[in-house]
């Protein structure tokens, strides 16, 4: 028997009005790794990480969490394994930065959170120097500052896996940056992540491993391969001619090239 993955899909699909999304993805995420999910816009990448976190239900195939199938998982202990941190959030809750983070820990607390748990906001706001903004209503704050004290509430949270839609959404390059180092620290703690972007060359400079979903299918696409074989693979999963450039420091960025218009 091998390792247990951390996320399993097992001939996964996923139809929308008779349109199926998704079409008996089988793969396997292991725990502590750093995972990228590129693709198209509307070709289901949302959809994917809301089957994963039990928000949808699938049309058939299992997903198993840890070994464990995750339909038999209760509420709390699905929050205890699983924060999922989608595109969009109600940003006109009438709630100070503080009490939204806060709420990552319900799965702890219920609606009676303990001085734990109000240490542990602290420390998540310190950690995302966001500390400054704790007495701020969530309303007040700038897009980018708003998916800052989203990710806060995420980590409040403690699970075991990350399902990030979007986290680079409104950042400037600052946060970018602070946000990659976040996230391979959060690897080497041995954190499961995967976050959909639409930049593959950040996926390729920060991710460990990097999918792409295109036609319904997740394909693994291997960073070791020679940037002649990486560029035909983007180029087909977004049906648009894409360039792949290294930095002196072998770092890759990618471009679109537009010089047919």
């Amino acid at each position: 028997m091998g390792d247990v993955k951390a996320i399993q899909l097992d001939k996964l699909s996923f139809s929308y009005h008779r349109e199926e999304l998704l079409k008996e993805v089988s793969a396997g995420l292991s725990p502590g790794s750093l995972n990228f999910l590129l693709g198209r816009n509307g070709c289901g990448k949302s959809t994917l990480l809301r089957l994963i976190s039990g928000e949808l239900k699938p049309t058939s195939g299992d997903i198993r969490i840890f070994g464990r199938s995750l339909h038999t998982l209760g509420s709390i202990e699905r929050a205890s394994m699983i924060g999922f941190l989608p595109q969009h959030y109600p940003m006109q809750l009438p709630l100070t930065v503080e009490e939204v983070v806060l709420t990552g820990r319900y799965r702890f607390s219920r609606l009676n959170p303990s001085k734990e748990d109000f240490r542990a906001t602290l420390a998540v706001l310190e950690k995302l120097e966001l500390l400054h903004l704790r007495t701020r209503n969530l309303g007040e704050l700038s897009g980018g500052e708003q998916q800052m004290v989203m990710i806060a509430r995420l980590l409040a949270q403690e699970p075991r896996i990350l399902l990030m839609d979007e986290p680079l959404l409104h950042l400037d390059l600052s946060n970018q940056v602070r946000l990659a180092a976040l996230l391979k620290t959060l690897g080497k703690e041995g954190m499961t992540i995967l976050a959909v972007v639409h930049d593959p060359g950040f996926a390729m400079a920060v991710g460990s491993n990097i999918l792409g979903l295109s036609n319904g299918q997740v394909e693994p696409i291997r960073q070791d391969d020679p940037d002649s074989l990486l560029t035909s693979v983007l180029s087909r999963i977004y049906k648009t001619e894409i360039d792949i450039h290294r930095m002196a420091s072998g770092i890759p960025f990618v471009s679109v090239n537009l010089g047919a218009l």
